[in-house]
């Protein structure tokens, strides 16, 4: 799929919650997104199709040199197309650019897709959260990809 990686502004809130509202069980709402364009530690992106659209987005925090990624989204109709892994790569280039010791997140076990999506890019198993997500109840594996030698969570 052809689509334009952008920072995300106040003009995406609206198409980034509709890909909230699709994707998620228990979605941020578009006061919570709002909030995070705010947050001079965050930065988030927007997919956008050719019609300008936005079809998934991603974000990002950084805290001294560690990177969380908070949220990688793309509507069901636009997955298995490559939409994720232009987002992803374009926070793997920040952190490899910027020095970031890690790139960390969050993943549903049973997300079968993006676990392997993640272990393309070198994420690798570095934890659980035990109950982590609701609707359904469910752990998360934390996943990590390194960026320097040595670097430990």
């Amino acid at each position: 799929m052809n689509v334009k990686i952008v920072p995300m502004d106040a003009s995406h809130l609206d198409g980034a919650a509709a890909v909230e509202q699709a994707c998620f069980s228990r979605p941020w709402s578009r006061e919570m997104l709002a909030e995070e364009l705010y947050n001079d530690c965050a930065a988030y992106l927007a997919a956008e199709d050719a019609e300008g659209c936005v079809v998934g987005y991603a974000g990002l925090q950084v805290v001294l040199d560690e990177g969380y990624i908070t949220n990688v989204a793309v509507l069901p109709e636009h997955r298995r197309q490559g939409v994720a892994s232009k987002l992803l790569q374009v926070f793997c280039d920040f952190a490899a650019g910027r020095d970031l010791a890690f790139l960390t997140l969050e993943v549903r076990r049973s997300n079968d897709a993006a676990i392997a999506l993640y272990e393309a890019f070198g994420f690798r198993e570095a934890g659980c959260r035990k109950n982590y997500y609701e609707a359904p109840r469910e752990d998360a594996l934390i996943m990590t990809k390194y960026f320097k030698e040595g670097a430990v969570c």
